[in-house]
């Protein structure tokens, strides 16, 4: 068995100072679009959310690049007083690194967010693998994140279960032929209904059904 973990909304708490990022970028590059229609757009790679909006070469790479490093400076900034994991989280990991269970990453976040977390919160240790936006050429719902996840562990996709706070990671996650546990920091449950693979949904990592995971 192996655990896959979502990053942004699945470790910490941030995707509402994601969420304001982006409305403050969007809204100034001309989108006029209410916070909750951003909301249903943040998902995959920061380039495919702009060209989901604007359509397909509005901007240049060089102009995507730009305005996406630019949102994450806004987001960075904004978060870092407040950079923590979900609560539970900590003893979560260290209870499934003490039984050696194999942990990776898997997310739609740039290796600049990746270096973020993990280096901010000393917890690159835990994990074998780190799959991030560089890495794949397909975001989620496609399961080629965690598969590369599932592949770098050595653990057969079936044996993983992953992690995941937004309903396409745990399309992604059924895609790959893998479990979920819904964390529900941004979404609510009944946003997952569509989905047959959630084995749990948790608040956070506190939640006594996770003893399940462990021998």
């Amino acid at each position: 068995m192996a655990f896959i973990f979502d990053m942004n909304g699945t470790m910490i708490n941030d995707m509402e100072y994601h969420l304001d990022g982006w409305f403050d970028m969007l809204n100034k590059l001309g989108a006029n679009m209410t916070r909750e229609q951003v909301r249903g757009h943040m998902y995959g790679k920061n380039e495919e959310l702009l060209e989901r909006i604007f359509g397909k070469g509005h901007f240049t790479p060089e102009e995507m690049a730009t305005y996406a490093r630019r949102k994450e400076e806004i987001y960075q900034a904004a978060f870092r007083p407040h950079l923590q994991l979900i609560a539970g989280l900590p003893a979560f990991l260290e209870k499934a690194a003490a039984q050696q269970i194999p942990m990776a990453i898997g997310t739609a976040a740039d290796k600049f967010n990746v270096d973020y977390v993990l280096d901010n919160l000393d917890l690159r240790h835990y994990f074998k693998a780190i799959i991030g936006a560089e890495d794949v050429s397909s975001s989620k719902p496609d399961p080629e994140v965690f598969l590369k996840a599932a592949q770098a562990l050595g653990v057969p996709a079936t044996n993983c279960i992953v992690f995941e706070d937004a309903p396409k990671g745990v399309e992604a996650a059924a895609n790959a032929g893998m479990k979920a546990v819904a964390i529900t920091s941004m979404h609510t449950r009944d946003e997952f209904e569509q989905y047959d693979n959630i084995i749990a949904f948790v608040a956070d990592y506190n939640d006594p059904v996770l003893s399940q995971l462990f021998n």
